[in-house]
């Protein structure tokens, strides 16, 4: 059976590599195949030629999707944790990646991902030293899905709760026990 694949959206700083860390851990304990493909880690590694203009984003969000169909055999589970912030790039991958496909939206407030700031990008954009940041920039916006497979929503429920929420799906998906 194919893997079933948690394609994750949402702006950055909403939780969605951590989810993803929380979904893994506890898949993994179950004795269940997991990869993680982490949007900031194909970027650093992979993607590295990609900037982060609208068409770039859109082609790594392709790449990413690519990568996802060719590990399909390979694992139960793929965790995608990426800002993939265009509809468009997250219907292609569906599109690509049909049934296996599971678009979950964490959920977190333009406001409530500035005071979280993890990565500083936020402090960034204030300053003037980062420009054509996602969800910011008016050439890079965010589109939160119209209808996504699972929202999380971070500002209201914590960690442990969203990952609970999203294993249960991916269980009940997968067929693994």
């Amino acid at each position: 059976m194919p893997a079933t694949i948690a394609w994750f959206t949402g702006l950055s700083g909403s939780g969605k590599s951590a989810i993803a860390d929380k979904v893994a851990e506890t898949l993994r304990d179950q004795g269940h195949e997991v990869r993680v493909i982490d949007g900031d880690d194909v970027r650093g590694t992979a993607h590295r030629h990609l900037g982060f203009s609208p068409e770039d984003i859109r082609e790594n969000n392709r790449l990413v999707a690519l990568l996802c169909q060719e590990s399909l055999s390979q694992f139960d589970v793929i965790l995608v944790p990426i800002i993939s912030p265009f509809r468009d790039s997250r219907n292609a991958a569906r599109s690509l990646l049909g049934k296996s496909f599971t678009e979950v939206y964490i959920k977190a407030s333009l406001k409530e991902v500035m005071q979280r700031d993890p990565k500083g990008h936020y402090k960034a954009v204030r300053e003037g030293t980062l420009t054509g940041f996602i969800g910011i920039d008016d050439q890079v916006p965010y589109e939160p899905p119209e209808s996504a497979d699972l929202v999380l929503d971070t500002e209201s429920h914590g960690l442990e709760e969203c990952a609970n929420e999203l294993v249960d799906l991916l269980i009940g998906k997968a067929a693994i026990h």
